[in-house]
């Protein structure tokens, strides 16, 4: 089952994004769109439409079934053209409009026997590989297909069976001896606290989220490796998802692109720096990360410098491992 689907048909009824919060970046959109269709002189390069992925002739869908009416002539500059690179202003105004819907989708922390589901897709040697994983919300249990042959003998040993481990759990033991790792519900409550206003939020991430400082690393490098890093994370709260669109908005050089495809081929738009030369995390070129046109689901991310092309083909909160949303 296609995830974002199930997103959509699950959130049929939820309440819609408040006008008055979608109003400011739907009118800087739609005016955008209007000076350069029209052909005017007043039109700033660069600055096109966002979201047409999911668009139909004079509409723009967004989630939750609300649809920001514009001009009718507003598609026919956009359509057929491919990808198309936002200036910095539309590009915030897009982030902005991304924020103001997601933080309004419905989010729950899962019970602590349930199991969050993970399908993603890497590519290796140019060949896409493929792997599911379930983990258990109180770290108690995890499954994985293909299975991890293990050592020594493997003649009996059948990769689509599914492996499922149970343990104790590490919680209080890793809190104990200090490790930075964190469960995924460890994870889920650490982004729950932080405030989604972005320049706060983004303090307290570099503060306690521990992915290590490099030297002579610049603070938008070390927010946009946070970022990277925190949209793997299967479940974000709505209010974290929505200072992330924002806190990527104010990272200088952040361009959105639109009309562009993931790794898997899926319609996404994309969120992109690039960097000349090598940042001292040894990162360089283009480094993208792709969303949903309509959901603004995570879908996946590129590097240019080759060590990054990964794609979340399905994820789901379940009630067993081996179970798919």
């Amino acid at each position: 089952m296609n995830e974002l689907s199930e997103l959509r048909r699950l959130r049929t009824d939820a309440p819609l994004p408040d006008a008055g919060r979608l109003a400011v970046p739907r009118a800087r959109l739609a005016a955008a769109l209007r000076q350069e269709t029209r052909g005017g002189r007043a039109a700033r390069p660069g600055r096109r439409m966002v979201l047409l992925g999911a668009a139909t002739a004079g509409t723009l869908a967004v989630t939750a079934g609300i649809v920001a009416t514009l001009p009718e002539d507003s598609t026919s500059a956009s359509a057929g053209k491919g990808p198309q690179v936002l200036s910095a202003g539309a590009s915030a105004d897009a982030l902005e409009l991304a924020a103001a819907t997601v933080e309004r989708h419905g989010g729950s922390e899962p019970g602590p026997k349930q199991w969050v589901y993970d399908k993603s897709t890497v590519v290796v040697g140019g060949k896409p590989q493929s792997s599911e994983e379930w983990t258990r919300w109180d770290g108690t249990g995890h499954a994985s297909l293909p299975g991890i042959p293990p050592a020594g003998d493997v003649s009996d040993f059948d990769p689509d069976e599914l492996q499922v481990w149970y343990g104790p759990n590490q919680e209080a033991k890793w809190r104990k001896e200090g490790y930075d790792d964190r469960s995924q519900r460890q994870f889920y409550r650490f982004l729950a606290t932080l405030p989604s206003d972005p320049d706060r939020m983004m303090q307290r991430i570099r503060q306690e989220h521990a992915i290590g400082d490099i030297k002579g690393e610049t603070r938008a490098q070390r927010d946009w490796r946070e970022i990277d890093v925190l949209y793997r994370s299967v479940l974000i709260p709505p209010n974290v998802q929505g200072g992330l669109f924002r806190a990527l908005a104010k990272i200088p050089g952040a361009r959105v692109t639109t009309g562009v495809k993931d790794p898997l081929g899926r319609a996404a738009i994309g969120v992109s720096v690039t960097y000349a030369g090598k940042t001292p995390a040894g990162w360089q070129g283009k480094q993208e990360i792709f969303f949903d046109p309509e959901s603004y689901a995570y879908l996946g991310q590129t590097r240019d410098d080759g060590e990054m092309v990964s794609a979340r083909a399905a994820w789901g909160v379940v009630n067993r491992p081996g179970a798919r949303p």
